[in-house]
């Protein structure tokens, strides 16, 4: 078996070098692939069209009756990891779902950010690290958690310690 590269194979030739028989049939198929992007061009703005109304954000009017002062509080809030983003982002957590043990917190939470087709999600406890835990007193009261779901499993980007009534 010989290199193909080697023996000279089809050499490389230019576009011009092919034979025609007018300069009328490159015009054609000039045309034609111009007609073509054209084509292709008009149906992705048409899917585009269609696509749009549904990528929309939408105000469902869950905010419409929160205290200003509140939600900005909420949207300041930071951790040692940085920015909680707002109470939109954060879970309310009952009290049988955290605990202090040695000045430490732990959570309970859903293995997984969403179900999986109907089976019940399985609660796992995640140690909360040092740096999650926010400082500043708490204006709500209840106990909130952010979490982050990763392809590494369930990790705590803010925790803001309730009373524990």
């Amino acid at each position: 078996m010989s290199n193909w590269i080697d023996s000279g194979g089809d050499e490389p030739r230019l576009y011009s070098a092919r034979p025609t028989n007018c300069k009328s049939e490159r015009r054609r198929s000039g045309s034609a692939t111009l007609w073509r992007s054209v084509t292709r061009l008009a149906g992705a703005l048409v899917l585009v069209a269609f696509a749009a109304p549904f990528g929309h954000a939408r105000d469902r009017g869950q905010f419409a009756n929160t205290n200003a002062d509140l939600k900005a509080w909420f949207d300041g809030l930071r951790s040692g990891k940085g920015p909680c983003c707002s109470d939109a982002d954060g879970s309310a957590l009952s009290d049988t779902d955290w605990d202090s043990k040695d000045g430490h917190y732990r959570v309970r939470l859903p293995r997984y950010a969403s179900g999986l087709e109907g089976r019940p999600q399985e609660l796992v406890w995640v140690e909360v690290p040092e740096e999650a835990v926010i400082s500043e007193p708490n204006r709500v009261g209840r106990t909130m958690v952010w979490p982050i779901y990763g392809y590494m499993g369930v990790s705590i980007r803010c925790f803001m310690p309730g009373s524990m009534t």
